[in-house]
């Protein structure tokens, strides 16, 4: 069984300053992968010491907070309970960015961020 700290999503494992979103999505370093509805950019960086995430559901596609607010907590659920996958890596920045425009169950969500995380883990 994980430990307790592999269970949590602290809030040093948030994206929150504008200098490392800036980075994040500017930097030719920049990689992408997508699995519908979701797609993941990231960025291995030297400048952060654990992995931190940032998730983005646009109001073009919702436009009712709540629902916007719903699947965010579903995405960060999901990297919540299978983070363990990048448990060799600590020094990747990314972003979760919603592109669908229906909402998902979260063990479909679930599934996809898992997809995700493991296609990340085999590229860095």
């Amino acid at each position: 069984m994980p430990s307790k700290g592999a269970l949590t999503l602290g809030r040093e494992e948030r994206i929150k300053g504008q200098k490392l979103t800036d980075l994040l999505f500017n930097s030719p370093n920049s990689r992408a992968l997508t699995t519908f509805p979701i797609r993941l950019i990231y960025l291995k960086t030297d400048t952060i010491e654990c992995n931190k995430i940032l998730v983005s559901v646009p109001k073009r596609f919702f436009k009712h907070a709540v629902d916007r607010n719903r699947i965010k907590r579903q995405v960060r659920e999901a990297y919540r309970h299978n983070k363990h996958i990048l448990a060799d890596h600590n020094d990747i920045a990314m972003a979760f960015i919603w592109t669908g425009n229906m909402k998902n169950e979260s063990q479909r969500v679930e599934a996809k961020v898992k997809k995700l995380l493991q296609q990340l883990a085999e590229k860095v």
